[in-house]
């Protein structure tokens, strides 16, 4: 009976030392496998990253020899050149380089004869650097005369303008992140901004003139602030000073819908190509993709320059909500066509042009809370691919979970587990090899003993 009890613990320990020698291997190689990048001291994202990469290659190469950049399909930046010596140096920078018949010199002609001519409300133009045009849009409130009227001008400018007519009308998506209302209709807010003094919120400037107040409920009883500063039409951005002057606890998250945020990192400029989140408080979290830049709109109320163009959909009263990528503040909604049913096109205020023209800074997340640099976006489709805003890192998906909540497999891949990895391998050799030991200690005392038996 002893012995077979010596049996089933011998079993036993040897199972056990195999179960932790896999165990051990799978921690070690799931956690250096998963292993993040150092972490830097400015948030960055691969999609600003290779945006930026196109365009320090535009600004060297000059506006004569190029014609923009945007990111390709596989994430990396490609640069419209137009000779053969401007190919070489984009290759050698580690871009990819696309041979064209016009440069950004030209398209800028080209957009500014458009601009000098007589003014067709309803109608917008942006620069397509992947096809190497200028494209004019027309909605459905322009007129046969007026659309050819402007055929005609662009006729005369050169093949490579382009005509479309849209569906629907463009205009600004009056009344996210967060609603914001005044008597003048509903807007959403955009980010927060300082100048050190003083915080306020920047969204659209066609929300309300320079005086307008803003609450955050419909009873109109908690006041957010009043607009101090207006641009529209030519920009389309304004500020609300807080009434209190401060923005809180989580000025630096942007929420995207039931208490879910995403924490902001920096602001920048997007690329043709990136994929892009816009937040309102109308339609929520939604996605799609830049598809131009430098954009003019004409709308009713008047002509805005140098826009953000997407193909992101947007509803009366997400004016003025962020768009961001990453965890980097790009824009805030300005207006388009369409709606979230049938989808449209979104122009944006571009951050960066607001921020230096306010003189103002962005309210950011404390970039030591990120580990490993910015996360990938949210999914737009996935409500619970958002977190609690005062755990957010910067524009990630994941949902906040205790440590006893947290998925084995989440833990395994633990970069922290290397070390205890390789204890539990080590651990289990030495089991393995003292059950070894002790079963051959044992195999020889028997022998001895019965040995003994027979010679006595």
């Amino acid at each position: 009976m002893r012995h077979a009890r010596r049996r089933v613990v011998r079993r036993v320990t040897r199972l056990a030392a195999v179960g932790g020698l896999l165990l051990g291997g799978v921690m070690v190689t799931r956690a250096v496998a998963s292993e993040p990048p150092a972490t830097t001291a400015v948030p960055h994202t691969y999609a600003m990253k290779a945006g930026q990469t196109g365009a320090d290659l535009v600004s060297r190469l000059g506006s004569s020899r190029t014609a923009g950049t945007w990111i390709g399909a596989d994430g990396k930046p490609v640069v419209a050149v137009t000779d053969e010596q401007a190919a070489a140096a984009v290759r050698a920078a580690g871009a990819r380089a696309k041979k064209v018949g016009h440069s950004m010199d030209e398209l800028k002609s080209a957009a500014k004869t458009l601009r000098s001519a007589p003014r067709v409300a309803g109608t917008a133009w942006s620069m397509d650097y992947r096809t190497n045009e200028v494209v004019v849009q027309g909605d459905s409130t322009v007129s046969a005369s007026d659309w050819a009227a402007m055929t005609q001008v662009a006729d005369g400018i050169g093949g490579f303008v382009r005509m479309e007519r849209t569906e629907g009308t463009f205009t600004p998506r009056l009344n996210g992140a967060q609603p914001i209302l005044s008597t003048g209709g509903r807007c959403s807010a955009g980010f927060n901004v300082t100048n050190g003094q003083s915080d306020f919120i920047l969204t659209a400037g066609h929300c309300g003139p320079t005086g307008s107040v803003w609450f955050a409920d419909t009873g109109g009883t908690n006041q957010l602030g009043r607009t101090v500063t207006q641009s529209f039409p030519g920009n389309d951005f304004s500020l609300v000073q807080y009434a209190n002057g401060k923005a809180g606890d989580g000025a630096g998250v942007v929420f995207i819908g039931n208490g879910k945020g995403v924490q902001i990192t920096g602001a920048g400029d997007p690329s043709i190509g990136q994929r892009v989140f816009r937040s309102g408080s109308t339609s929520g979290l939604r996605d799609g993709q830049v598809t131009g830049v430098n954009s003019t709109v004409n709308y009713p109320e008047g002509t805005v320059t140098g826009l953000i163009e997407t193909n992101v959909c947007a509803e009366p009263g997400d004016s003025g909500g962020p768009m961001f990528s990453e965890g980097i503040a790009l824009g805030i909604t300005s207006g388009g066509s369409g709606d979230c049913t049938q989808g449209g096109t979104t122009f944006f205020q571009p951050v960066t042009k607001a921020l230096k023209e306010l003189g103002m800074q962005l309210i950011v997340s404390n970039p030591a809370a990120t580990a490993g640099g910015a996360s990938p976006a949210p999914s737009a489709t996935s409500a619970q691919g958002s977190i609690a805003p005062g755990a957010a890192s910067p524009g990630s998906a994941a949902a906040v979970q205790g440590a006893e909540g947290t998925p084995l497999l989440s833990r395994l891949t633990d970069t922290r587990n290397v070390g205890p990895g390789l204890l539990v391998v080590g651990g289990s050799l030495i089991a393995l090899v003292a059950t070894r030991y002790i079963r051959s200690e044992q195999d020889r005392k028997a022998y001895q003993r019965y040995y003994s038996a027979t010679w006595g």
